[in-house]
Order: C-alpha cells, then structure tokens, then sequence
C-alpha cells in the first residue's frame, strides 16, 4: 500500500500538469498565470467538492473522530490534492509569483497530506482542513480573473469579494477553530499532526488580518465614494431650487 502512494500522487501531478500544458496550448493569448489559475480553480472546485461529501457523507466524522484509520475515499482525495500542491508549489518557485506565507501554506500542506498518508491515520481532520481552504479558492480565482478582464470594479466584484470574507472568517477562522479544539483535546491524533494543524491555523489568521485590512479599506473606499456622490447630488438640488426663485 505504501509504495502505492507515491505512485498515485506522482500520476496526479502529472495529471495537473498535462492539464496545464492543455490550458496554455488553449489559451496562447494568455499569460502563464491564467492557465496556472485556470487549474488552480479546477481543483478548488473539486477538492471542495470531494472533500465535502468525504466529511459529511461517506464519514467518518473528523469533529468526533480524530486520528481515525485512512478510509479508500480519503486516500483518493488526499491523492488528488497531494499532487496539485506539488505542482503548484512548483510552479510558484519557478515563476516567483509568491511571497513566503504562501509557500509556507503549500509546504505545510503538503507535509500534513504526506504524513497521513504514510500514516495510514489521521485522514478525517486532513479532509477538513483541505475543505475549509478550498471552499473560498473559487471565489479567490474568480476576484482575479474579474481584474484581468476589467470586471472587477462592479456589482460582481462586490459580491465575490463579499462571499470570500464571509467564507473565509465562518470556515477557515470559526469552523477552524472548531477543528482545531478537537484535534488538540482528542488523544488519538500524533502531536506532529497536531503541530502541523496548528500552524495551518496561525497561517489562516495572518491572512485573515490582510483580508481584514483589505475590507476596511474597501469599505471606506465605498463610503467616502458614496458621500461624495450624495453631496453633489445635495448641491445640485440645492443649485436647482435657488435657480427656480
């Protein structure tokens, strides 16, 4: 079984990676990092997708089992995202697009993935966490693909960027903490695995002080945009009753 393993995560790197080359042999037009992004959102929205009916569905339940034995489904889908991380880690290395939080994120991830897998335990609360991080990736990919088309700057950029804090502060923050409590108190988990979720939840928080930021910013862009316009609207009223006397 564990020689298994590294032969399936290294044929799903090779899969991401064939899926890349297809999308940069689509879209020529484009630059590298669209087609990067472009499988970046593909795997958003299948790992959340797999890792939700893994967690809620085919169980076991990782609140209440921690440390529990890797199930075939788990294995699949720790697999799946093993092999995306590597490519993108990969990729993020060569072209130096990311700064070290990030890279931080993907090596952190990809030590937690490996080492239940070479575990064969511990699978259930992994899932989680890689649900809880993906569930705003689509939202992340869509913010950047509004900019690159000039499509940010509206009613849909709004929308996406509100969903992503909300999603981002209930899962990865309040559901994480959730998590986090569980697998600290439970005594089945290796403290390494502890370790390791830990410190993915350090990280989510130092973005969660960016994403903080970068929404009160935002907001009081929109407010003082908003008084601005009602005080010209104010004057013009004003300017148009002294007028009519």
């Amino acid at each position: 079984m564990l020689l298994a393993l590294p032969l399936r995560a290294a044929c799903s790197l090779l899969a991401w990676l064939s899926l890349y080359t297809w999308f940069c042999h689509r879209y020529k037009h484009r630059s590298y990092e669209w087609s990067c992004r472009l499988v970046t959102l593909t795997h958003g929205i299948l790992a959340t997708c797999l890792s939700a009916y893994i967690g809620f569905i085919d169980g076991p339940w990782p609140l209440s089992h921690p440390g529990s034995p890797n199930t075939t489904l788990q294995v699949h889908g720790l697999c799946l995202s093993l092999g995306y991380f590597l490519f993108d880690l990969c990729w993020c290395v060569y072209f130096q697009t990311e700064g070290a939080l990030m890279l931080a994120h993907h090596l952190v991830s990809i030590v937690g993935i490996a080492a239940s897998l070479a575990l064969g335990e511990s699978a259930a609360e992994v899932n989680a966490v890689i649900f809880g991080s993906e569930i705003t990736n689509p939202l992340l990919q869509a913010r950047w693909f509004l900019k690159e088309m000039g499509c940010y700057h509206s009613l849909t950029g709004d929308v996406v960027d509100f969903f992503f804090v909300v999603l981002f502060t209930g899962v990865r923050i309040g559901v994480g903490a959730w998590l986090m409590y569980c697998e600290l108190t439970s005594p089945k988990p290796r403290w390494y695995i502890k370790l390791g979720g830990v410190i993915m939840y350090a990280v989510s928080w130092v973005f969660m002080v960016s994403i903080c930021r970068f929404a009160w910013r935002k907001s009081m862009k929109k407010y003082h945009a908003w008084r601005s316009q009602r005080g010209e609207e104010l004057s013009l009223r004003t300017n148009g009753h002294l007028k009519s006397h």
